[in-house]
């Protein structure tokens, strides 16, 4: 109302989002909410607020204390409940494994969860951990992420406006409607004023007439057979004022006081002349309707509740907890998993005619790759392989295995993680280990390999290798050559044959 020319992003620092009954913590970035009040359309991210307690001994604890608008504390408690003690699926005998995983997840966090919300504390949620050795971080982000302690609220700025029709507004669309409509009311509400103390001012001024001729005015009335039209006549009265002398009680007309209706006169007379300023001079109404909304915003306003202050979104990175196992795979591509690493395998029994292959050591939120005799890799969760002291599955239910191939060595590790993959074919390259992982159980090619030509285990490349000039590959073939050369001198690809090796006879 004062600077017309403000914009979206002025309006902003004044109305940076919306502000919710419960608080809350709003995290989405200042870009996207000056789009949403720019479009009138869109949705903000929206996080409890908490702190965490210190308790004695080392320990410590979550108080919520703020939810968001979608989210209350039996929501959220009936959401841990059905994470921690899930129900199988419809149509399903047994949980499945993002269950069991979450299940794990979340039971490995969580020793206790309370509502201790009361009329001192609308809300108090409680969380304890497992052990005061979890990181804070992750307890919380996990909590955000797996419950409702963190949503999206939808925003649809959708108002009736001056024409009498719903649409999607801007931030400054509305308000200026608003202040539009505003300036129309308050020009209404001083006009409907105005005319009532003219109407008032008129029969005052009659009433003067008559509080000076008393007797008169009394002598007509009780004479007069139309003591209207006499009362008009003889006192210069207008017919509204000769009905109000009319209607007022004899006793009540001869205790007219003039000082009285001379102050009255007085009063509405100066509110006549404040009421005509106001609606001749826009500058003056304007300033009228400001005193009227900080008077509001004195009595009415309140605290903002809901702080806005830009955070990541809460995103689950790994929904099992990162335990040590050992993979176990053997000649005939059944795999398994022992938790823990160092184990003595050596009492390890397989089926009839199998043995072992391959042990890895690895955690179980790695990703395992299995790379095939024909050069594709597929990739499983570790925390599906199944575990304990049987015989495990077949590779081939987890993955689909393509053209008969089979299984020459499982790899797991972080994605910069560099291994040597080469080939019977002489050729091989260098390759990262994030680009061999892929979602699809039909794998991806990550080695080209002729007809008749298989692929090898892959060698481990430390980083610190692959800067050092003196560091060599050694290859031996079949018929007893030896080759050595710099490891500077192979390509880290993707995907591909590579470059050759070595020369190899027929």
């Amino acid at each position: 109302l004062k600077k017309p020319t403000l914009e979206t992003a002025d309006l902003m620092q004044y109305i940076p989002a919306p502000d919710f009954a419960g608080g809350g913590q709003i995290i989405t970035p200042a870009d996207e909410l000056r789009r949403i009040y720019e479009t009138g359309k869109g949705s903000v991210r929206v996080r409890a607020r908490y702190e965490i307690e210190k308790l004695a001994r080392g320990q410590w604890r979550v108080i919520v204390t703020e939810l968001p608008p979608n989210a209350n504390s039996a929501k959220i408690l009936a959401e841990i409940e059905e994470q921690t003690n899930p129900k199988p699926k419809a149509g399903k005998k047994q949980l499945n494994q993002d269950q069991l995983n979450t299940k794990k997840l979340m039971l490995d966090l969580i020793e206790r969860v309370r509502d201790e919300s009361d009329g001192e504390h609308p809300v108090r949620l409680v969380f304890e951990p497992k052990s005061s050795r979890i990181d804070t971080d992750t307890f919380i982000n996990t909590l955000m992420a797996q419950t409702s302690l963190e949503g999206n609220v939808s925003m649809n700025l959708v108002m009736m406006g001056l024409d009498n029709r719903p649409a999607q507004k801007n931030l400054k669309t509305i308000l200026q409607e608003w202040l539009d409509f505003r300036v129309v009311t308050v020009t209404r509400r001083l006009k409907f004023r105005l005319n009532q103390v003219e109407k008032r001012l008129h029969i005052l001024e009659g009433r003067l007439k008559v509080f000076l001729h008393i007797d008169e005015v009394i002598k007509v009335i009780r004479e007069s057979d139309d003591p209207k039209a006499d009362l008009m006549a003889a006192f210069g009265l207008t017919e509204i004022q000769a009905e109000d002398i009319l209607e007022i009680r004899l006793r009540q007309l001869a205790r007219l006081e003039g000082f009285k209706l001379e102050k009255e006169l007085n009063e509405l007379r100066e509110e006549q002349g404040r009421l005509n300023i106001l609606l001749g001079d826009e500058n003056e109404k304007r300033k009228l309707i400001i005193k009227e909304m900080q008077a509001d915003m004195k009595q009415f306003g309140d605290a903002r509740r809901t702080l806005v202050e830009e955070a990541g979104r809460a995103v689950l990175t790994q929904t099992t907890a990162d335990e040590p196992i050992t993979l176990i795979l053997s000649e005939k591509g059944w795999i398994r998993s022992r938790a823990g690493h160092n184990l003595d395998l050596s009492q390890t029994a397989f089926k009839e005619g199998d043995c072992l292959k391959q042990t890895l050591e690895g955690r179980t939120v790695l990703p395992v790759v299995i790379l095939d005799s024909l050069g594709r890799t597929y990739t499983l969760d570790a925390a599906e392989i199944p575990g304990g002291r049987g015989d495990g599955v077949p590779v081939s239910s987890l993955i689909e295995l393509q053209n008969g191939a089979k299984p020459v060595a499982m790899l797991t590790g972080q994605p910069e993680q560099h291994y040597l993959l080469s080939g019977s074919g002489g050729y091989g390259f260098i390759a990262k280990l994030g680009d061999m992982v892929g979602r699809v159980k039909a794998g991806k090619v990550v080695m080209t390999v002729d007809s008749g030509e298989t692929v090898l285990p892959p060698i481990a490349v430390y980083a610190s290798s692959l800067i050092n000039p003196d560091c060599k590959i050694v290859l031996a073939s079949s018929d007893h050559r030896l080759l050595a050369f710099s490891i500077g001198e192979l390509k880290v690809m993707p995907k591909g044959r590579g470059l050759q090796l070595m020369s190899l006879t027929d």
